[in-house]
């Protein structure tokens, strides 16, 4: 991997990878019980989601290959969702604006159910205690 991201620098930008400092590879090796205190020569790189899909494009493996195709997928379910939210922004936009309206013409009556709201939140139903009492 790391000979394939070096035969392909220009692909990963400085937002794309970074490689870990002294100190966060040393509190990730203390994390991992398996690593040794030398049993890597250079500090690891860390990939951002863009490396990752660069990396995943660069590597040429059934397992890379496998991640491309995901990574393609979600970013199709990502606009599918993004197109989605846009319309329900939209309709949120419009309930508003009717909201507006009628609170408009009927502020009195908004005005009084927002009190009583108010009074339930500031004062909550007194509940019986259930359960064991030891002081008794």
């Amino acid at each position: 991997m790391n000979q394939a991201v070096k035969r392909n620098i220009e692909r990963f930008p400085a937002d794309f990878m970074f490689q870990l400092t002294a100190e966060e590879w040393a509190n990730l090796r203390s994390q991992i019980v398996t690593f040794s205190t030398d049993s890597r020569k250079y500090k690891p790189y860390a990939f951002t989601e863009h490396g990752i899909l660069m990396l995943s494009s660069v590597l040429n493996s059934d397992r890379a290959i496998s991640i491309n195709i995901q990574v393609m997928r979600i970013f199709i379910r990502m606009r599918h969702y993004t197109i989605s939210q846009n319309v329900a922004n939209e309709q949120i936009a419009e309930l508003r604006k009717l909201l507006m309206l009628y609170i408009e013409k009927n502020d009195k009556r908004v005005n009084d159910i927002i009190l009583v709201l108010n009074n339930l939140i500031e004062q909550p139903p007194k509940t019986k205690k259930i359960g064991f009492n030891a002081e008794k």
